[in-house]
């Protein structure tokens, strides 16, 4: 296992920084691309994607050398390193399970990473703190200029970029933002939101996109269609919807403290005692204790405690992280302790 995987710090996407970061934890936009004269992915055998990986590694070598890519050969990790990245939210669940030739390279901010021979040839994401898809489109739209210029992705006039999968051709953007929504949980409002974006061609999905459930009040909202709209209009379809969104949230967390002030601030400290003192904690419930803790921070009851902290006990508790961090394969018993350990030290830091 690499030294990579125990990584001190989080990505610039946890930072707890950016505008509405409190309930915004990130912003991402992701490009899928593909090579002319070469199958999908889905439809390439290993010397097809080793091609691909090749002539992705020979371009991202020609970007500007400020990036400072970091490159890695899933075939070349274990299971453990694998999980890690996903964690970070690096790679995809289904690179990092895949077979064959896979590369992935990321900045060392862990704001930009490149995922080569996953759905798509290649899948381009760009993963800012707070609510910033201006910002992140623009950075990534001079990214993807460049490797253009190199690798000519494969491009109908009438359709636009092609990809493997329909939903993607076009533009082949997808535009998301990571929120943490607690008090739309707590209420019982978070299906009407879930509706409402639904019919507007949104989806809401959970912590690892595609195929997740929601956990500790987390969610990612992403548009579903890019055939026939422009880039514009798609970051539009997300900031059109955002404002209301958090606004609701935001008035639902004054309502708690209004009414029901003693209800939510017992809840919120049950769960900082029990990150504080516990000695097993599992995955599902250190993300339910973190979720009101964090509430608990943006809501001004807990102290000195920052979001930055919070973000970075979300992450190290984390399945991948635990054992990385410990050099081995652990059993869920012995994660769970340690994942106690960790969290009660880092509440410790004040």
């Amino acid at each position: 296992m690499s030294s990579e995987s125990a990584k001190p710090f989080v990505g610039e996407w946890l930072a707890g920084e950016g505008k509405d970061s409190d309930l915004v934890i990130s912003s991402r936009v992701r490009l899928a691309r593909n090579l002319p004269s070469i199958p999908f992915s889905t439809l390439a055998d290993d010397s097809h994607r080793k091609q691909v990986a090749d002539l992705i590694g020979s371009a991202l070598e020609g970007l500007r050398p400020d990036l400072k890519l970091n490159s890695k050969n899933l075939d070349d990790l274990d299971s453990i390193d694998r999980q890690v990245l996903v964690e970070r939210h690096l790679v995809s669940r289904e690179l990092a399970l895949g077979s064959g030739p896979r590369i992935v390279s990321f900045d060392d901010s862990e704001a930009i990473s490149l995922m080569g021979n996953e759905e798509d040839h290649l899948r381009i994401q760009v993963v800012k703190s707070g609510y910033c898809l201006d910002e992140a489109w623009q950075q990534m739209d001079q990214l993807e200029r460049s490797l253009d210029g190199q690798l000519h992705f494969a491009f109908d006039q009438q359709y636009g970029y092609l990809t493997a999968c329909p939903t993607n051709t076009g533009t082949g953007l997808r535009v998301s933002v990571m929120l943490h929504l607690p008090a739309l949980v707590i209420t019982g409002q978070i299906e009407e939101v879930t509706r409402a974006a639904t019919k507007i061609h949104l989806a809401v999905r959970g912590l690892f996109g595609e195929g997740t459930e929601a956990q500790g009040d987390f969610f990612q909202i992403s548009n579903q269609r890019t055939l026939g709209l422009s880039e514009e209009e798609i970051l539009s379809d997300i900031a059109s919807v955002l404002p209301k969104i958090l606004s609701y949230e935001r008035k639902l967390r004054e309502e708690l403290l209004e009414s029901k002030r003693e209800w939510i601030e017992d809840r919120i400290g049950r769960s900082f005692g029990i990150l504080s003192h516990a000695k097993l904690i599992t995955s599902q419930e250190g993300l339910e204790h973190l979720s009101l803790v964090r509430l608990g921070v943006c809501m001004g009851l807990l102290g000195n405690l920052t979001l930055e902290q919070v973000n970075r006990m979300f992450l190290f508790s984390q399945p991948g992280h635990l054992q990385a961090n410990e050099g081995r394969k652990m059993s869920s018993d012995e994660r769970d302790n340690k994942r106690a350990e960790v969290l009660a030290r880092i509440l410790q830091e004040n």
